[in-house]
């Protein structure tokens, strides 16, 4: 408890949003929504919608050496690790965004479709990915949108916070 009362340890004493605690838990909301991605990853490529996804993109055409050096059987593994790494930076990107900002009911997944543009348009391009040079199916894209649809939702709680 606060010397104002106040038992929630995302508020500081002056009532204001404890920054750091709210990228923490952000970060923590960003590993979560990276692994409901992996459970709609796993099946849309077991469906045929999803061909490779972006982790094991980059990890097999761009970091071939470092997969190497990792025991065959940890390898996906890894890339999974690797994911949720990812998603934790973004989920803590996501929660050093203003309060104004990323609390409106549309801001986990807009960030999450930007997130999927960002990849799609500056990552992969730059990475020189297969996936930049040849035309994706509709349905992929469309599958790959909705995962990171669905990272967004996480990012944002799906809750609606107590109004003051």
């Amino acid at each position: 408890m606060s010397a104002t009362g106040n038992t929630d340890a995302s508020q500081a004493d002056d009532g204001t949003d404890n920054p750091a605690h709210e990228v923490a838990h952000a970060a923590v909301r960003g590993v979560i929504g990276a692994m409901a991605m992996t459970g709609v990853r796993v099946f849309t490529v077991h469906i045929g919608l999803v061909g490779q996804t972006p982790p094991q993109a980059v990890v097999r055409q761009r970091a071939r050496g470092v997969l190497k050096r990792i025991p065959r059987k940890r390898r996906l593994a890894a890339v999974e690790l690797m994911h949720w790494t990812y998603g934790a930076v973004g989920g803590a990107a996501f929660g050093a965004l203003p309060d104004g900002l990323r609390r409106q009911p549309w801001a986990g997944p807009v960030y999450g479709f930007v997130t999927w543009l960002g990849f799609e348009a500056g990552i992969a391009p730059l990475l020189g990915l297969r996936q930049a040079s040849t035309k994706q199916r509709p349905m992929e894209r469309v599958a790959l949108v909705a995962d990171h649809l669905l990272y967004g939702f996480v990012l944002s709680e799906m809750r609606r916070r107590p109004q003051e």
